[in-house]
């Protein structure tokens, strides 16, 4: 009997050896998968604020996301990861020497950590290159890029995400009625820093030229709209940012194993609800938009806008509970979403802050939403499967049980305050600053022109065409070797519009 059980024994532990032997390299390949999709994001917002540029300016936004990810990349290598997840026992910031520029790291987890988090780091500095386009200096942008990823950023992560952190769901003992704030993915740590730090330096950077005012600076009696100039571009990029969010969401179980299932059937419903709310902003937002339009002038119009807008805001509102909402409450979610977008949309323009490419309503609006959407709709069995001897839950589902139990809510509203009190405490005199030094917006003149010109060598596109000379001698050969022919209809569009030139 003895020695059935020492062979039992042995037998689990050697079971058990191989599944962590299984268990750590899958997890990696995992995170490292998710990881990509989250930093493939960069191309669907290069891909978006491209799209919604005029054309004057397309290489100076591509230009500004592309260093967004590398300026993320040094500041997170330096200082960022170890302000954000480094240890130390500070409740407000991350001081654990051997992650400053990583040096006494050698564990594949450890990287992959390093990876993941990151591409949640330049995900929030790039939210920001849209709202600033067409006017923003570019040594003003590498400088915000920094600060925010080097220093703002991290310590809002590990305040809310780190197991020190005084607003942490994973602190011991949780610090505010004995829970913390539930952000999973990042509704407030990556969409609300970047939405507010956009905020801020919209109200600061001023409108782009002839948005509200004349050239005399009168007030139009109704905003420009400066068209986008490539709406391929716009879907293209919504696409791949909805894409990407696959990895946001389900990857922040940081683990596909965990030897319960528990992390595999978080993931599976991480999936869903992201779907869900992205399908519900997008058809919310649309048909809001096209109902209030034909309440005011009595047509239907279908903007394309505010459908992809609409779908962006729905996964920003879902990102803090993905994890810990049912299906029909993600439904729910997506669907006010697209609503809050709407709303926060008209509220910017009614208070003449210019935002290019409206990520202040999509990230800034909808992450609150989000935030405070957990604190009503967070289902008691799917939190506690993600936050064990979780005491508090949605209001809705506390009410359902007769007792009211508010707390969660009101610990999510104190999250919120907290990313808005400490963002507005750091970036708003950083871009006085800037912007007192004469290093934010740039000339009027370079401004009119465009980016592209006065900063990039050229314009992003060869906008020339054929000479009139070249045009006609084209048609005078055709006419002499073939006789009288009509002159195509493209030919002849073409000479007109080079003699307009």
């Amino acid at each position: 009997m003895s020695g059935s059980t020492e062979a039992e024994i042995e037998a689990a532990a050697v079971t058990t050896a191989l599944i962590l032997e299984i268990t750590a390299p899958v997890n990696t390949f995992y995170l490292l998968f998710a990881g990509t999709l989250v930093f493939f994001m960069q191309v669907g917002f290069a891909m978006l604020c491209a799209g919604s540029v005029r054309q004057k300016n397309v290489k100076n936004i591509m230009l500004k996301n592309l260093l967004d990810a590398c300026g993320g990349a040094i500041g997170f290598f330096v200082c960022g990861y170890a302000f954000a997840q480094g240890g130390g026992g500070n409740k407000f910031i991350g001081s654990e020497g051997r992650w400053f520029f990583l040096q006494d790291v050698s564990l594949g987890a450890d990287y992959i950590s390093w990876f993941f988090q990151f591409a949640f780091a330049a995900t929030a500095a790039t939210i920001v290159a849209g709202t600033v386009a067409e006017r923003c200096k570019m040594e003003a942008y590498l400088c915000y890029s920094f600060m925010l990823s080097a220093f703002v950023y991290p310590v809002v992560n590990h305040s809310i995400w780190n197991g020190d952190g005084f607003l942490s769901c994973a602190a011991d003992p949780r610090p505010i009625f004995d829970i913390g704030m539930i952000d999973f993915a990042g509704s407030g740590v990556v969409h609300m820093t970047g939405g507010c730090t956009a905020l801020i330096a919209a109200i600061i950077l001023g409108p782009r030229q002839g948005r509200f005012h004349d050239s005399d600076g009168n007030v139009l009696p109704e905003p420009a709209t400066f068209a986008a100039h490539s709406v391929s571009l716009q879907v293209l990029g919504t696409f791949i940012l909805w894409v990407g969010w696959y990895g946001f969401n389900p990857g922040s179980t940081l683990g596909i194993i965990d030897g319960t299932g528990a992390y595999a059937d978080q993931a599976g419903l991480c999936a869903i609800t992201t779907t869900l709310a992205a399908s519900m902003g997008c058809v919310s937002a649309l048909f809001t938009d096209t109902i209030l339009g034909i309440v005011k002038t009595g047509e239907a119009e279908y903007d394309l806008t505010f459908a992809m807008n609409g779908a962006l805001s729905g996964l920003v509102a879902i990102t803090a509970g993905c994890s810990v909402v049912t299906p029909w409450a993600a439904c729910v979610i997506g669907l006010i979403g697209g609503w809050v977008y709407v709303g926060a949309s008209k509220l910017l323009i009614t208070l003449k802050i210019d935002d290019a490419v409206d990520a202040i309503p999509v990230h800034f609006f909808n992450g609150m939403w989000g935030c405070l959407a957990v604190g009503l709709f967070a289902e008691p069995n799917r939190t506690l499967s993600v936050y064990a001897d979780f005491k508090h839950f949605g209001w809705f589902y506390s009410w359902g049980r007769n007792s009211g139990d508010f707390q969660l809510f009101i610990v999510q509203f104190i999250g919120i305050l907290w990313i808005i009190g400490w963002v507005v405490a750091t970036m708003a005199p950083f871009f006085f600053i800037l912007n007192f030094l004469g290093m934010f917006r740039v000339d009027a003149l370079e401004e009119e022109v465009g980016l592209d010109i006065s900063h990039h060598r050229g314009a992003a596109y060869d906008m020339t065409g054929p000479s009139k000379e070249d045009i006609d001698e084209l048609v005078a050969r055709r006419a002499t070797a073939h006789g009288k022919v009509e002159v195509p209809v493209e030919v002849t569009e073409t000479i007109e519009q080079a003699d307009n030139v």
